[in-house]
């Protein structure tokens, strides 16, 4: 093929991209966005109308249906569901997977803006807000103290600050504790004493609380900006505000209202009961008699598309080194990325099992040299397909990973044809190259025939309809580039490297040759030994024991039994059928 034979020309360049496919597979690895389950983005929009001290009945019917009527004719909605109780409407919208988000959003609110003017006028504005299930927090941050909440929410607030900065964090929101304010309480009597109204004393307030501009000096060559700074600093200063002089005597606003500086009426309250610690990872100690604490929490929200690992991480690495005032502490619960951090060990450990079993069965049928040409397609594909995951722009999830699981024995079908046929051409006398070319030429096209047909198989299921569609085609199209990964190794890959190794049992060994390509295993045993190390280095401890592990297993048991296998076992079959 001529593919492949461009390869041949050029193999020291694809020895070179070798190498490039390693270190950048495995980088891309690293740095891919990993989460437990795929970004799904579907339209779920509500709607949320108030009227005030309105019945269900006529919330239903003045509102809701009035609504409802004019939303039913948006396309591509799935289900539409309300809810009427007293003084409020809400109804929930819910759209089709293929239905852009931003552009449902926008059809709504034009409805709902049709719909408004046959609400009575005290009926509120409607509020139209988008239900993205990917900004549920990762984690949350319990603060708790000995001392006063207002205190504690002022290092609240200081902190959320600090988490905000975070790279790949959304948004921090705060929960609980009790926050300042100005409260001014009128004396309704004493107002009306003066004739005055509510309004007055607002607008009062209003009016001296702001800091206004006042243009700019030039003296000289100097030119000095005036601002009249009028924002309170003291709540008493608000006491002394003058609402109004008939007649020029004065009414302040002490006059008629007392000014204090209490709390705002709590809108959200956070709890945290402790039942047990965990002094070291993976040791938990009971609490003794848990108590029920009032703390304040934190929530924290990564942005789409970021490592959620990552953020945890970055967020830990602030929660250390911030700091925290005496008798204050923190506790994380609901941390996601110990989830993902679990589920990613389990399904790697599956891979790396599933890889080893592969290589057991190529070692019993093709030998050591045979088996390790075929088996370096696995991993190259793999690299392969995670450069082309990092470029799409996809996360690594658990069904991506499940799926490289699926496609692990399917991986070497294409380098074990290529290869094999590669060593008979070389049985039947041809040189290295010529054997390479000639072997890739006679199989190429079913190679890849084979391939085609199967990718055709799993093609349908990227148009899978639906959610369900949508979270399921992430398999369909791992198993595509896998696959396609595995056929370029086979015809590209796989014929170069084979021509570099290959060897008969009949063949004499030129030992000068043979200590070069020693150096050069070993020269690229330890680059990717390097590579791996700054990948994981706990990857790097179980091939250093698995790899002799496995030459070992062979010498001494799959090597005698593939000996018995071929040279008895199947003769004596071939004879009976006969």
């Amino acid at each position: 093929m001529k593919i492949t034979n461009i390869a041949i020309k050029n193999r020291t360049a694809i020895l070179v991209l070798t190498a490039l496919i390693v270190v950048g597979g495995l980088l891309s690895y690293i740095s891919i966005p990993k989460e437990s389950s795929p970004q799904i983005e579907f339209a779920m929009i509500v709607v949320t109308t108030i009227y005030p001290g309105a019945s269900p009945d006529d919330i239903e019917s003045i509102i809701t249906q009035k609504i409802e009527s004019e939303v039913a004719v948006i396309t591509g909605i799935d289900n539409i569901r309300s809810t009427s109780t007293e003084s409020v409407s809400s109804i929930i919208i819910e759209f089709t997977p293929d239905k852009d988000v931003s552009e449902a959003a926008t059809e709504v609110r034009e409805k709902v803006d049709l719909a408004k003017p046959e609400f009575p006028s005290d009926v509120e504005d409607p509020i139209v807000s988008e239900i993205d299930f990917s900004e549920f927090p990762i984690l949350s941050v319990n603060l708790l103290s000995s001392g006063s909440l207002s205190r504690l929410r002022e290092t609240a607030e200081d902190l959320q600050d600090v988490l905000d900065g975070v790279p790949g964090v959304l948004d921090v929101d705060l929960i609980g504790g009790l926050e300042h304010e100005v409260q001014v309480n009128i004396d309704i009597a004493r107002l009306q004493g003066y004739g005055l109204e509510i309004g007055d004393v607002v607008a009062a307030i209003q009016t001296e609380n702001a800091n206004i501009p006042g243009g700019s000096i030039d003296l000289g060559p100097e030119n000095y900006l005036v601002r009249i700074d009028g924002e309170f600093n003291d709540p008493g200063e608000i006491e002394n505000l003058v609402v109004l002089a008939p007649n020029g005597q004065p009414i302040y606003v002490r006059d008629v209202a007392e000014v204090t500086f209490g709390y705002k009426d709590r809108a959200s309250y956070a709890r945290l009961e402790l039942r047990q610690t965990e002094p070291e990872p993976g040791v938990f100690v009971p609490v003794e008699n848990p108590e029920n604490l009032q703390v304040i929490r934190l929530d924290v929200k990564k942005r789409v598309g970021e490592n959620i690992i990552e953020t945890v991480a970055l967020v830990n690495a602030e929660l250390a080194t911030f700091n925290f005032p005496a008798g204050t502490s923190h506790t994380i619960t609901g941390d996601q990325s110990e989830q993902v951090v679990t589920l990613i060990a389990d399904l790697e450990n599956n891979i790396i099992a599933g890889i080893i079993f592969v290589i057991l069965v190529l070692l019993f049928f093709l030998g050591v040299r045979n088996a390790t040409l075929v088996g370096i397609a696995i991993p190259l594909s793999m690299f392969l397909s995670f450069i082309v995951f990092s470029v799409m722009g996809q996360t690594l999830n658990f069904i991506i990973l499940f799926s490289l699981i699926i496609a692990l024995g399917m991986l070497v079908d294409n380098a074990v044809v290529i290869v094999e046929n590669i060593y008979r051409f070389r049985e039947e006398g041809y040189s290295r190259w010529d054997a390479a070319k000639g072997a890739v030429e006679e199989v190429g096209m079913a190679v890849a025939a084979s391939t085609a047909t199967t990718v055709a198989a799993f093609a349908p299921m990227m148009f899978w309809p639906g959610i369900i569609g949508k979270f399921m085609s992430y398999m369909p199209l791992t198993l595509i580039v896998t696959l396609s990964s595995s056929l370029f190794v086979a015809l590209v890959i796989n014929p170069v490297i084979t021509g570099y190794l290959v060897r008969l049992d009949s063949e004499k060994t030129d030992k000068a040759k043979s200590a070069r390509t020693k150096k050069i295993s070993i020269a690229a045993m330890v680059f990717l030994a390097m590579v791996v190390g700054i990948a994981n280095w706990k990857t790097l401890v179980f091939l250093i024991i698995a790899v002799p592990a496995l030459f070992a297993l062979y010498k001494y048991v799959l090597g005698p039994a593939n000996k018995r296998f071929a040279g008895e076992t199947v003769p004596k079959m071939t004879t009976k059928y006969r």
